[in-house]
């Protein structure tokens, strides 16, 4: 077992598409290095979203420290900004106490932000700004509202479609905090030594594994799941319900589809996610490729390549 990060400002990244093993593989690597997990999951990062998100159990944790799971309420949004503000004090008291921090998760644009300076915590989130801009493209269009930020904006304006409304609008809130979106220049270098891994398992055996993963949770209870939240006051308005499964099963619970028609989306619309993830992941520098292996091979075969 390792003791110390003898590595200076070393950090470990185990990422990847969803249903390929990343939770396991971080535990592992976790015990071996003796350190704590940091997630980089979108979805983990709210209460009470376990079954849909099959967000990783203590008993699954295996008594390693995890960070960044159970942070905020269903109803709250929690923007890339929140995420690097919270994450990133965690990577540096680890490394200040030798360890070497893993980063786990399927959410790259939370990994980028840990890894480069980029501009996500640049402008802050603001629900006003942003619901005016809604209102004005639900009652005007999303032209109407390309054409504002096109003057106040004009070089971002150039790089986005008028109907990518969500990427305008957030270029309208970061004009409203104070600056130009086209005005903030990211740096690509990264910030840290890191190593990163991924378990590459062959296209049809990740969508088997997406598949059955799904069953399991329609079989672990994920409408009853679904049902609570909403009667705790959760809409479909909430951030939260933009995950996979979610947003499905909702749409069977108001009977505008069938529960199989609802199970058939959730899986096709995980396989579509994980191949952006896959697409995303393999422009990571650094990023190696592992051959599917029993995840304690796996792991040390990590640890091996890390303090080499």
């Amino acid at each position: 077992m390792v003791q110390k990060n003898s590595l200076n400002n070393k950090i470990l990244i185990i990422c990847g598409p969803t249903a390929s093993g990343k939770s396991s593989l971080a535990v592992e690597c976790a015990k071996l290095l003796n350190t704590e997990v940091i997630s980089a999951d979108s979805m983990y990062i709210y209460k009470n979203l376990n079954v849909g998100t099959a967000k990783p159990t203590k008993l699954e944790m295996d008594g390693v420290k995890h960070h960044l799971i159970d942070v905020v309420e269903p109803f709250e949004n929690f923007t890339v900004s929140d995420y690097k503000a919270t994450a990133e004090p965690i990577v540096q008291s680890l490394l200040e106490k030798g360890k070497i921090p893993i980063i786990c998760g399927g959410t790259g644009f939370y990994i980028n932000s840990l890894i480069y300076d980029l501009s996500y915590g640049n402008g802050k989130d603001n629900s006003f700004t942003r619901e005016k801009y809604k209102r004005i493209a639900e009652e005007n269009g999303n032209l109407a509202v390309y054409e504002i930020l096109k003057k106040l904006d004009p070089v971002t304006a150039e790089k986005l479609h008028f109907n990518d409304i969500k990427r305008v609008i957030r270029a309208l809130e970061i004009y409203e905090s104070g600056f130009k979106k086209s005005e903030i220049v990211d740096d690509f270098t990264p910030k840290y030594d890191y190593n990163a891994y991924s378990i590459d398992f062959p296209r049809e055996v990740l969508y088997d594994r997406i598949n059955k993963r799904v069953d399991l949770m329609i079989e672990n209870g994920l409408l009853k799941e679904i049902s609570q939240l909403l009667a705790s006051g959760v809409t479909k308005e909430n951030q939260c319900f933009q995950a996979i499964g979610y947003k499905e099963i909702l749409d069977y619970l108001t009977n505008t589809i069938t529960l199989e028609q609802a199970i058939d989306k959730i899986k096709l619309n995980t396989r579509h996610y994980a191949k952006r993830q896959i697409t995303f992941f393999k422009r990571l520098p650094k990023l190696k490729l592992l051959k599917p292996a029993p995840i304690n091979e796996l792991a040390h075969e990590i640890v091996k390549d890390l303090l080499k």
